[in-house]
C-alpha cells in the first residue's frame, strides 16, 4: 500500500475514558471511513458470555463510541449480536452490562441468529476466496441485513488459542458466518482474509474501536489473565489495528499468518514499517503476553491441527459435534470458571479501578 495507514493509540484511565474514546475515534479520522446517512452497526464481541475482564467489549467501550456517533451526527445506530455454539448472547448482553446502554440511549438491539431480524442469503463473493468457497461448496451464506451498512468492531486486545491474537478481523467471524463457523476452524487465519474481502464488497464503511483497557494473556478468548493496561486503539484499517495491537501485546505480526495474509491480498497494512501510530509511542510498549494452551486448545491442536484433522467431516460435520460443543460448554462454563474464573472477576472487581466502573453500570 502506498500511503501509511494510521492507527490512533491513546493511554486511559477509569474517569476520563468515555472522552479519551471520542478523542480517540476522531484522531483516527473516523467519519472518512462510515458514511453518514447510512446505518451504522455496531459489533460487539462477547467471546463470552460471563463477564470476564478482557474477554468481552467493555460497557464504556460501546457506551462511548454510541455517545460519539451521535454527537457526530450518525443517528441510525443498531447493535448486532450473534451466539456461538457455547457463548449465549442474550445472558452476554445482561452480564456485560450493555443492557442498560441500549436502554439509556434507545440502540435497537438485532440478533444474526433470529429469521425476524435478518436472513443468511448466498453471497458470491468478487473477490479471490482462499478457503471459503471449499469449506462451504454448496454456497457461503451471509446476513443479508450487513449490505450496504456502516460497520463499527468492538474487540478487545487479547490472545486466542488459534490465532495467537485476535481483534477488529476476528470479530467478523461471528458476523459474518453462521453456527457452522467451526468448520473454518483448521483454516482459520485464511478465512479472516476471506471474511475481510467479503466485508470490503458489502459494507459502506468499516471501522475499529479496539479497548486494551484490560487485556487478556493466555490462553484465550476466555481461560485468560486480565491485565490492566490501560490502552485503546482505533483505526479504519482492520489489518493494521491488529498488527498494532499485536505489536503492543509482544508479537510480531508478521508472523501472524491471518495479518500477513490480508497485506499481502493488499487488504490492508500489516507491516509495522509502513504504519503510522498516532497519539500514544509504542515503540518500546511490549506486554510480554503468551499464548499457552488450556484443556480446550489441547483437543484443538489433535482434531484441528493435528493427526485427527482427516477426520473433522465426521466428527464436526455430523451430531458427534455435539459431544465437543458440550465438552467445550461444561469445561468453561462448570470447571474453569468455578474454580479460577469467579476468584479473578472478584478480585478484578474489588481490587481496580476498571473493575469498580464495570460494577457501576447498570
Amino acid at each position: 500500500m502506498s500511503e501509511k495507514s494510521k492507527v490512533a493509540v491513546l493511554r486511559t484511565r477509569p474517569e476520563s475514558v468515555i472522552e479519551d474514546y471520542k478523542k480517540l475515534m476522531r484522531m483516527a479520522g473516523y467519519d472518512r471511513f462510515l458514511k453518514k446517512g447510512r446505518t451504522t452497526i455496531l459489533k460487539n464481541n462477547i467471546s463470552w458470555h460471563f463477564a470476564y475482564p478482557g474477554a468481552n467489549t467493555t460497557p464504556w467501550q460501546m457506551e462511548a463510541v454510541i455517545q460519539c456517533l451521535r454527537e457526530d451526527g450518525y443517528d441510525d445506530i443498531v447493535c448486532v449480536e450473534n451466539r456461538t455454539v457455547v457463548t449465549n448472547a442474550y445472558k452476554g448482553e445482561r452480564l456485560n452490562k450493555y443492557t442498560g446502554i441500549f436502554k439509556k440511549y434507545d440502540i435497537p438491539v438485532l440478533y444474526n441468529f433470529k429469521e425476524d431480524d435478518m436472513k443468511w442469503v448466498k453471497y458470491e463473493p468478487k473477490g479471490e476466496m482462499l478457503v471459503l468457497d471449499k469449506i462451504f461448496p454448496n454456497g457461503i451464506y451471509i446476513p443479508d441485513y450487513f449490505f450496504d451498512k456502516n460497520i463499527i468492531h468492538l474487540p478487545t486486545m487479547k490472545c486466542h488459542i488459534y490465532t495467537t491474537t485476535t481483534g477488529a478481523m476476528k470479530n467478523a467471524f461471528g458476523g459474518l458466518l453462521n453456527e457452522k463457523r467451526h468448520y473454518c476452524h483448521s483454516e482459520i487465519h485464511k478465512t479472516l482474509v476471506d471474511l475481510l474481502t467479503i466485508q470490503k464488497e458489502i459494507h459502506s464503511g468499516i471501522f475499529a474501536v479496539v479497548d486494551g483497557t484490560v487485556a487478556g494473556n493466555g490462553p484465550g478468548p476466555r481461560t485468560m489473565q486480565p491485565v490492566v493496561a490501560n490502552l485503546i486503539l482505533a483505526s479504519g484499517d482492520q489489518v493494521a489495528v491488529d498488527a498494532v495491537s499485536s505489536k503492543i501485546m509482544g508479537f510480531d505480526p508478521a508472523n501472524l499468518e491471518y495479518i500477513a495474509e490480508a497485506d499481502k491480498k493488499g487488504l490492508g497494512c500489516g507491516k509495522l514499517e509502513n504504519i503510522e501510530v498516532i497519539g500514544e509511542d509504542i515503540s518500546g510498549l511490549n506486554l510480554g503476553f503468551t499464548v499457552g494452551d488450556n484443556a480446550a486448545s489441547k483437543v484443538g491442536d489433535i482434531l484441528w491441527f493435528g493427526p485427527l484433522k482427516k477426520l473433522q467431516k465426521l466428527m464436526f460435520h455430523t451430531p458427534l459435534v455435539n459431544i465437543f460443543i458440550f465438552g467445550s460448554a461444561f469445561y468453561h462454563d462448570v470447571i474453569w470458571y468455578n474454580i479460577k474464573g469467579k476468584r479473578i472477576v472478584n478480585s478484578f472487581q474489588k481490587n481496580t479501578e476498571w473493575g469498580k466502573l464495570f460494577s457501576s453500570y447498570d
